[in-house]
Parts: C-alpha cells; sequence; structure tokens
C-alpha cells in the first residue's frame, strides 16, 4: 500500500505501532507509537489535515481498529479498510475453527502433544493452563524476558514462508498440532499448506468481531476509492 501510494505522488505519512523491533522500512514519512486512543488519534488527524484513512493493520488488532473508526466517526473523514482475505478451509484440511485464544486452548487434547503455536507473542498466557504440551514459537524479534510456558522452544523468523521450510520446521520439532489465527493473505499461509500434506490438525482462531466498515482486499481497490474520492471531492 505504501508502495502505491508513493509511486502515486500522494501525500500519506505510515503510522507503525512500534511492537516490532525492526520494522519494514517504508518509501513515506513513517511515525511509529500509539495516539492515545480514539481521542488521541481524532487530534492527529485534525492537527495534520488528515482527509482519508486507511485501516491496513493485522486483523486481530482489534483494538487499534476500533479507535480508528471511532476517530474518524469523529472528525468525519472517510475511512476504508485494506484486509487481507480470511483463510477457507480445503476438503483435505482438518481445521477445528475457535472463537479466541481461550478457546484455542480448550481445543488442545489432554494428552501431551507438541505445538506449533504460530500466534506471535501478545496472548501466549493462556496456553500455560495447558503445561503438558510442549509449544514451537515464531517470532519476528527474540523475546526480551521468561516467555510464559514452562515447556517452549522458539525460532526467530520474518515471512514469507514456504511450505517446504514450514514442512522442514514441523518435522524437525515433531509437531503434532498447529494453532494460528486466520490472518489471511500469503505470506503465513505455508502452515497450513504443510499442516494438510502432513494430515495434521489445524485449531484457527476466527478474527474478532468489529463493527460494520468498508473493506477491499486489493491495493487497486484503496487506489481507486482515493481516486473517486478525489473526483466527488470527499
Amino acid at each position: 500500500m505504501a508502495t502505491a501510494l508513493h509511486a502515486a505522488g500522494v501525500q500519506a505519512v505510515f503510522s507503525y505501532a512500534g511492537r516490532t523491533a525492526a520494522p519494514v522500512t517504508q518509501p513515506l514519512p513513517t511515525r511509529i507509537g500509539g495516539f492515545g486512543g480514539a481521542e488521541g488519534m481524532a487530534h492527529y488527524i485534525r492537527a495534520n489535515g488528515i482527509s482519508h484513512v486507511i485501516d491496513a493493520t493485522h486483523p486481530f488488532a482489534a483494538q487499534i481498529s476500533r479507535n480508528t473508526i471511532d476517530a474518524c466517526e469523529a472528525t468525519q473523514v472517510p475511512l476504508i479498510v485494506l484486509q487481507r482475505a480470511a483463510w477457507v478451509a480445503g476438503a483435505q484440511d482438518h481445521w477445528v475453527h475457535v472463537a479466541d485464544t481461550l478457546a484455542a486452548v480448550a481445543a488442545l487434547p489432554e494428552a501431551p502433544a507438541r505445538v506449533f503455536l504460530a500466534i506471535g507473542k501478545q496472548t501466549l498466557e493462556p496456553f500455560a493452563f495447558k503445561p503438558q504440551h510442549h509449544y514451537l514459537l515464531r517470532l519476528v524479534d527474540a523475546p526480551e524476558g521468561p516467555l510464559p510456558l514452562p515447556d517452549c522452544a522458539f525460532v526467530i523468523a520474518r515471512g514469507p514462508f514456504t511450505e517446504a521450510g514450514d514442512t522442514a520446521l514441523m518435522t524437525q520439532h515433531g509437531i503434532t498440532h498447529i494453532v494460528a489465527k486466520n490472518a489471511g493473505g500469503t505470506g503465513a499461509q505455508a502452515k497450513l499448506a504443510a499442516a494438510r500434506a502432513r494430515q495434521l490438525p489445524v485449531i484457527l482462531i476466527e478474527r474478532p468481531a468489529l463493527p460494520p466498515r468498508q473493506i477491499v482486499h486489493e491495493v487497486t481497490q484503496v487506489m481507486d476509492w482515493l481516486h473517486q474520492s478525489a473526483r466527488l471531492g470527499v
């Protein structure tokens, strides 16, 4: 999205939450850090003359998306969401759909298993309720302190990933179950293909519910929205 905006000469600011130590460099002016809730974001929008907002956050970054909705309503600024389409199970997949992290914990077996916990590091604590399992984590940054799981290992890697690479990773660690968030897109889909090939069960956490918004899945659709808004003077 940032590349398309830069190429089109659109004045834009790229905002990172600041949770990743070394975020990918973007071809736009960049700010890092929170706004101070919806009110702080609304103040930023007004103070900087923002005319349009593109919410391109992770599908599970529910709080920032809620704040964005509220800030755009307060400032009467148009909002569009660029979001990866959700993954859909195929005939050969063995997926269990759950509503949230606690439900994912409950869906794990009682017998000891070796779990690829592909959910980042923000919501690990509930899995300590099933300490009998060995957990493999894949993180963008090395943890700054002890992880909240008694039996776990981690690898540091940044996507996109490949089916061959994820198959090798699962084989190396003897993985029997995968827990993932339905983030969609292609960058992290390899683990699902590897699970399908190995006939492994996947516990898939569904996206949090948010108020209705205009959602598109392609950068070109956002650019069309911007151009149409410009023509209409919105």
